[in-house]
């Protein structure tokens, strides 16, 4: 009989958690599954994923639920500290970006 060995489905590299072997974020799959995706919804959208691998990003965040879902409202609260930093530090560009969204709403209205 074969012995059977356990697999890391995930890697924790530079800061943040990703599907072992590969570049794709579990961010990515944890987003998709959350979102209502199915496990084969997602692995179709990252081909660089197999189903095994997408099952096994799941089951691990299932089993890491607490520190996951910290870690990903941290990346949240940074994404938007960062964005409004951004707007504080060009604020011509972000009204140029607002006029053009304005002009592509009322255009399809």
């Amino acid at each position: 009989m074969a012995s059977m060995e356990a697999k890391d489905y995930i890697e924790k590299r530079g800061g943040g958690y990703y599907v072992g072997g590969t570049r794709v974020s579990l961010d990515s799959v944890v987003y998709g599954f959350l979102g209502g995706e199915s496990p084969e919804g997602i692995a179709d959208s990252f081909p660089a994923l197999s189903l095994e691998q997408v099952y096994g990003a799941i089951a691990f965040y299932l089993a890491h639920r607490d520190e996951i879902d910290a870690y990903l409202e941290s990346g949240r609260a940074d994404f938007e500290r960062l964005r409004e930093e951004a707007r504080r530090a060009h604020p011509l560009l972000y009204a140029k970006i607002e006029a053009a969204r304005q002009g592509a709403t009322s255009r399809r209205q």
